[in-house]
């Protein structure tokens, strides 16, 4: 277990808002982390962030440690991590699998560009993981799209 904790690979205990409240043993009742803003019912935030004219996108260590302070950052929950590092070009590929869902780049650095996704629900603001982010890309350019994911419909008053 110590090893993979090193590796970023096993987070800690669960938070408290990801775990299920049980009134008995008969009767479970579960929390909801969907979120509910601006008269909207919906699962979670996803970002989709692109930094171009960036830097620091071949050396895998170095994202896996920004990526997961990145989702402390934001309020999460690291359950692990890995990454890929391809050849020739050095761009890097992964995903930080987090109890409110998931952190995945693809960087090109032959190209100065990095693909983030940020998707989280419950209490987590991925907003705050761009200036984590920011600080090791050093981007000229951070362009960010928000999607709030599995809308509920509206209900209609009977």
């Amino acid at each position: 277990m110590n090893a993979l904790a090193q590796l970023g690979m096993v987070s800690g205990l669960p938070r408290d808002n990801q775990t299920v409240a049980s009134t008995s043993s008969h009767d479970e009742e579960r929390k909801d982390y969907f979120i509910e803003r601006d008269g909207e019912r919906y699962a979670g935030h996803h970002l989709l962030i692109d930094f171009w004219d960036a830097k620091n996108l071949d050396d895998p260590e170095k994202i896996d440690a920004t990526l997961c302070e990145a989702a402390v950052t934001a309020g999460a929950t690291i359950l692990h991590s890995h990454f890929h590092h391809f050849t020739p070009n050095g761009g890097v590929s992964g995903v930080i699998v987090l109890a409110e869902s998931h952190i995945s780049i693809h960087t090109w650095p032959e190209r100065d560009f990095a693909a983030v996704d940020v998707f989280m629900c419950g209490a987590c603001d991925p907003n705050l993981t761009i200036p984590v982010m920011q600080r090791l890309f050093q981007a000229g350019r951070v362009v960010a799209d928000e999607q709030r994911r599995g809308r509920e419909p509206a209900r209609v008053a009977a």
